[in-house]
């Protein structure tokens, strides 16, 4: 997910907000059939560049408007952040390559349950009973998902996507200090930045020209990624946190039946059933900081 640009002072718009990130969970569901598309004749590492790369051209007139966005004091630190994101998303388009679309959506969402555990380890943030059975609920979801012992190429795919899941909150942690210092508009262009020459070393070993299909759905992969960056960015910006983060759940539902009406696949009651704890592990810190607030 986009970091949240400050959001306009003394204004709010809920439901632009909520439209905004709806049209941006329905992108993320066309994201996941491209890149299943893609799978059969396409690498994840040249997925991964050349997402990078689209998403480099389309800031690059902002960058030259306002080179001082430029301005960091975290050089090394934004292309450690880079790597780790770079490899978060290859995990995902790996997953989506083989297993389940529903399913790699379902798990991804337990990025921010990761960044609990995270802040205990790394920031020494306190685990309250909300966030502790938030974390046994993940974990819980995530099994009924991949069910140990099925399906041996699905359940590594779907291993994937909770590694990808892991490093998604290692970044957002990473974030979450570097944002004392970096605007979010210098976080952003630096990202992409770095990543394209650090995504262009694994692409080159198994690197194989597209073809002129492939390249047009790459380049449109990379397109809606960086609209999908922007609708999300805006939601934020309009409307508050806790408002618009719930709406990037509808991804699971337009992924459902965009991979039933592409791909055949049926989301059966084992990944809706998983979806639901997951869905529930996110929204019990919520949850739980609510009822603290209003006990004050």
């Amino acid at each position: 997910m986009p970091e949240p640009e400050p959001r306009l002072v003394g204004k709010s718009f809920p439901l632009l907000a909520f439209a905004f990130a709806t049209i941006a969970a329905a992108l993320s569901a066309v994201d996941a059939v491209i890149v299943r598309l893609l799978a059969d004749d396409v690498h994840p590492f040249v997925i991964g560049f050349f997402r990078s790369l689209c998403g480099l051209m389309t800031i690059l007139p902002w960058i030259a408007l306002r080179p001082q966005i430029l301005r960091t004091r975290y050089r090394l630190r934004h292309a450690s952040r880079a790597a780790l994101k770079l490899l978060s998303l290859v995990c995902g388009f790996a997953a989506f390559a083989a297993a389940p679309l529903a399913d790699v959506t379902a798990i991804m969402f337990t990025a921010p349950v990761f960044v609990i555990i995270g802040a205990w380890l790394m920031l020494g943030e306190r685990l309250t009973i909300a966030r502790i059975l938030a974390v046994l609920a993940a974990f819980a979801g995530t099994m009924v998902i991949i069910a140990p012992g099925g399906e041996g190429g699905a359940s590594i795919a779907l291993l994937l996507a909770v590694t990808g899941a892991a490093l998604q909150a290692l970044v957002q942690l990473m974030l979450k200090r570097m944002s004392d210092r970096d605007s979010v508009e210098t976080l952003v262009a630096w990202n992409l930045i770095v990543t394209v020459p650090i995504a262009a070393i694994p692409a080159f070993f198994v690197w194989e020209t597209p073809g002129l299909r492939d390249c047009g759905l790459l380049v449109l992969q990379g397109a809606l990624g960086a609209v999908n960056m922007s609708l999300m960015t805006k939601a934020f910006s309009l409307a508050d946190a806790s408002h618009v983060a719930p709406v990037d759940f509808l991804r699971l539902p337009f992924v459902a039946i965009a991979s039933w009406l592409i791909f055949g696949e049926i989301a059966g009651l084992r990944t809706w059933s998983g979806a639901i704890l997951i869905l529930l592990a996110t929204m019990l810190p919520v949850a739980g900081g609510l009822i603290r607030r209003r006990r004050r």
